[in-house]
């Protein structure tokens, strides 16, 4: 069953399309502010946003560029009166996926909705975990805010597991990722692994980078340090 956020302050509109989802076994929460979108997202794992543009107290453009300024990468469909190709170009750039117009027909928001909660979206700027980000548009990764000196390799294993994170990510997954079917030896992904720890948790605490017996490896922030 899909798993949706609804952020609509139209109460009528909001309604018809949590009445509408439920017929066709869809669960949609809903929030009448953007501020109230922002909680529901931080507290909840979604696999689509569907965010109106007009909102009170945080508008919607607000709304879908601050989750992605905080790495959260759920796709989201932005619903709006505003038909224009600018008013389309500002949505994208504020890190919708996609766009549609009120008034819509229902059968068309699903299609949409369900295609989007497929995958993951790409707009996403940055991620983060405890001291650590990346910013995805540098292709730079940094702790307590001092750049690690990454390869491209390392640096897209890192995006990996801090996509996953804290699950665990197996050897064999990382590396169909990476090199897909031309895969070099199993001591390649090892030292790229290791090069990587030495970056990351050389010297910094706590240390992220852990190594999971039988299943991989994984990016997980402990108190234990």
């Amino acid at each position: 069953m899909l798993n949706l956020l609804l952020v609509e302050d139209d109460l009528d509109l909001a309604a018809t399309i949590v009445d509408y989802f439920e017929i066709e076994s869809i669960q949609c929460d809903h929030a009448a502010n953007g501020l109230a979108g922002l909680s529901f997202i931080k507290q909840n794992a979604y696999q689509a946003l569907i965010i109106d543009i007009n909102l009170p107290k945080m508008d919607g453009l607000t709304l879908c560029n601050t989750i992605r300024q905080q790495g959260i990468d759920t796709p989201v469909l932005m619903l709006t009166a505003r038909d224009s190709l600018d008013n389309k170009i500002e949505g994208f750039q504020s890190g919708a996926d996609d766009y549609l117009i009120k008034p819509f027909a229902m059968a068309e928001l699903i299609i949409r909705i369900q295609t989007l909660a497929k995958r993951r979206s790409g707009q996403v700027k940055k991620l983060s975990l405890a001291d650590l980000e990346i910013d995805l548009t540098k292709k730079q990764a940094y702790r307590h805010k001092v750049p690690l000196k990454l390869s491209p390799t390392a640096f897209r294993i890192l995006d990996i597991l801090l996509r996953a994170s804290p699950e665990p990510v197996s050897r064999a997954n990382i590396m169909q990722a990476i090199w897909g079917d031309n895969q070099p030896d199993s001591n390649s992904l090892k030292v790229h692994i290791h090069h990587l720890r030495k970056q990351l948790d050389g010297q910094y605490l706590p240390k992220l980078l852990q190594t999971v017996p039988g299943h991989g490896f994984a990016l997980r922030c402990t108190d234990e340090h």
